[in-house]
């Protein structure tokens, strides 16, 4: 600001008209005063920067917007963009919760075919085993009318079998041929076709063993030396019944003797209980009580055995020669036959044929209660009604 302006003297814009109403009118002055106004020149000079500054900040300010419109702009467009592939998105879940809605009403509906189906098979599968159930019960009228026929003749003989079996024990002591007995029942119980009778197998083979292992080795070598005395009796000599005595006596009642025994004639039995006339008769009362030995041998009758074997001994010592060696050696045997007494006790059988009647019986009742019982359900269907 030069010196000659006013100091409170408002500058106007270049460019700007004044408002005749507001400015004051001059003075005219004279020529003379026109020369010094050209200083103020600078001053337009700095309302000229201003306004470039001005427009400088402007174009700043225009460019800021216009980038920041720019920025928006691009981000609108990305939105745009996101907005359009979520809504694809959008579309193909729905394309996919679509075609799941159909697979699961295709899945619903083969599900129900399926219990359609398992509802049929259920009913076919009660009907198959109503027909199972059927079939058994003709199989097992088959088994019944098998069993009175073939089955029962079987069971008929092995029967017979084991009753002569234990008979023939009992009566007889005879346990090799009740082991014969028991072995063809067994062979003969193989045959029957029913499976319920397998268990009487192993009781006959049990009673069957009982009767092998009955006797023992000691006993069959006693039965032995039995029999090889018994052969051996006829051998044996004879003790003399009329012995000549080297000494005779001199008193008075041997002269008396001696003179009476050209009358009557004397002899001594010896304690015999018959008056023996020869030899053979008394080899065939040793040979009967060797006999009986066996018999009570076999029999397990430690009594009987005793005692024929004492009466055996005592026919030894009274009516054989007890000096000849032979004699001497049986009684030998006899006292060694004496020791060996059956001990164990017989054989108990019946028990494998007390278990064939029950078996029996329970076949024979089981037909009965077979008939009893489709009696009774066609009964009691009639009041409760069948039920699925």
């Amino acid at each position: 600001m030069s010196n000659v302006d006013k100091p409170n003297e408002p500058t106007a814009p270049e460019g700007a008209r004044p408002d005749p109403m507001l400015v004051d009118p001059l003075p005219i002055r004279p020529m003379r005063d026109a020369a010094p106004r050209s200083a103020p020149r600078p001053h337009a000079g700095g309302s000229l920067a201003l306004a470039v500054l001005l427009s400088l900040v402007a174009v700043g300010a225009c460019g800021y917007i216009g980038w920041r419109q720019w920025l928006q702009e691009q981000g609108n467009a990305a939105d745009s963009q996101s907005v359009a592939g979520l809504q694809q998105r959008v579309g193909t879940l729905e394309t996919t919760l679509a075609g799941v809605s159909g697979e699961r009403n295709s899945l619903n509906q083969r599900l129900s075919d399926a219990a359609a189906v398992n509802r049929s098979l259920r009913e076919e599968l009660l009907g198959q085993t109503e027909r199972t159930r059927n079939l058994e019960d003709a199989v097992a009228k088959l088994a019944e009318k098998s069993l009175s026929g073939h089955d029962a003749m079987l069971l008929d003989e092995t029967e017979s079998l084991l009753r002569m079996a234990s008979e023939r024990y009992t009566l007889f002591h005879d346990a090799q041929g009740a082991a014969a007995a028991y072995a063809l029942a067994d062979q003969t119980l193989a045959a029957v076709n029913d499976s319920a009778f397998g268990g009487l197998r192993q009781s006959i083979s049990a009673e069957r063993e009982a009767l092998a292992k009955s006797q023992p080795a000691s006993q069959a070598s006693a039965l032995q030396q039995l029999t090889e005395l018994r052969g051996s009796l006829a051998s044996l000599p004879l003790k003399s019944l009329d012995t000549a005595n080297s000494t005779q006596p001199t008193d008075a009642w041997s002269r008396i003797g001696r003179a009476l025994a050209s009358v009557v004639s004397v002899q001594r039995d010896n304690g015999a209980p018959l008056a023996i006339a020869d030899a053979r008769f008394a080899h065939e009362l040793a040979a009967l009580d060797l006999a009986q030995a066996q018999a009570a041998l076999l029999a397990y009758d430690s009594k009987d055995y005793a005692a024929a074997l004492q009466r055996v001994d005592g026919s030894l010592s009274t009516q054989f020669d007890s000096n000849a060696p032979a004699v001497q050696q049986a009684r030998k045997a006899l006292a060694a036959l004496a020791t060996q007494l059956p001990t164990s006790a017989p054989v108990q059988l019946g028990a494998a044929l007390t278990e064939l009647r029950n078996l029996r019986t329970v076949h024979a009742l089981s037909p009965a209660a077979s008939n009893a019982a489709p009696a009774a359900a066609s009964s009691v269907a009639p009041a409760g009604g069948v039920r699925p």
